[in-house]
């Protein structure tokens, strides 16, 4: 059974740090690109960071280039997201992605509020 659990979030004050993890199992998790993506209330769901299965290359959106690093540990089946200099349009709900080719499996996410 395939799963991917997040967790991490919760309420932080503006210029804070959170760090997400997603925690794999049920695939073999060092074939899969995974990404962070992250949907705020009214919006569209976006990438927020991708790295690739051996960790070697990493992408981010723009508004997150750094500030945020995603990481992986292939040896305990889990993918990190480091968030600092948190701000209020940071908000919303990020969720754990896993790709291979046309596979995808998602989290149920997690939420970030960053509110003072």
């Amino acid at each position: 059974q395939v799963q991917l659990v997040e967790s991490g979030g919760g309420l932080v004050q503006p210029g804070g740090s959170l760090r997400l993890s997603c925690a794999a199992s049920g695939f073999t998790f060092s074939s899969y690109t995974m990404s962070w993506y992250r949907q705020a209330p009214g919006k569209e769901r976006e990438l927020v960071a991708a790295v690739t299965s051996t960790g070697g290359t990493t992408t981010y959106a723009d508004s997150m280039k750094g500030r945020f690093t995603i990481s992986r540990d292939n040896a305990r089946y889990t993918v990190y997201l480091q968030m600092n200099s948190l701000k209020p349009d940071d908000t919303a709900v990020y969720y754990c992605h896993a790709r291979w080719g046309s596979t995808i499996y998602w989290g149920q996410g997690t939420q970030v509020t960053v509110s003072s």
